[in-house]
């Protein structure tokens, strides 16, 4: 990064269901050659999406400071690090996979192009927009799960109340605190 007074904060939705925390961490690594690393969500083992045959995934968010542009980050970044992590794309949406890195939010951006959507259609689910929030420094308690809920609405343009999906998942402690202490300073 030349500078940070043109760096834009960025967040991207982490999830993998094999070989989870070596792929996530190995994801990581290569992140940082990249972009600096400013935050790392707690992580979370959720059950594969309407496939009980799968592996559970571990997922998280990570937070980022760019000069790259959207679609850069994504296409000369992201996409690249789930190619050398193994990650080949199917048609099959849900298969399983070794790394799944996803552009969230881009500062305060809003894209709706067909292959590029900020924010993304994801945050809709409770294992995406939990890790986000914790990120933004917004805490989930009982008395604010309608925000949570609407928040899931807005991303996904479905009512608040239909914005269901499963738990956040199992919190990984361990895990987490080990990926904390890699980021680069």
């Amino acid at each position: 990064m030349k500078g940070s007074e043109t760096a834009v904060r960025a967040y991207i939705a982490v999830g993998s269901n094999i070989d989870p925390e070596e792929s996530i961490f190995g994801a990581q690594v290569l992140l940082q050659r990249r972009v600096r690393l400013t935050g790392v969500s707690s992580f979370y083992r959720t059950p594969a999406l309407d496939r009980p045959d799968q592996p559970p995934f571990l997922n998280g968010v990570w937070e980022v400071l760019t000069e790259l542009p959207p679609r850069r980050l994504r296409d000369e970044v992201l996409r690249p690090i789930e190619t050398a992590l193994g990650r080949v794309r199917t048609e099959d949406r849900y298969a399983p996979r070794s790394i799944d890195l996803d552009l969230l939010l881009y500062g305060d951006r809003v894209v709706e192009e067909a292959d590029l959507k900020i924010p993304h259609p994801d945050l809709a689910r409770p294992f995406v927009y939990a890790p986000l929030l914790e990120l933004l420094h917004l805490v989930a308690d009982s008395d604010e799960r309608d925000a949570l809920r609407a928040l899931a609405g807005v991303a996904s343009g479905r009512p608040a109340e239909e914005a269901e999906g499963p738990a956040c998942g199992e919190p990984q402690v361990e895990f987490t605190r080990i990926l904390r202490e890699s980021i680069k300073p």
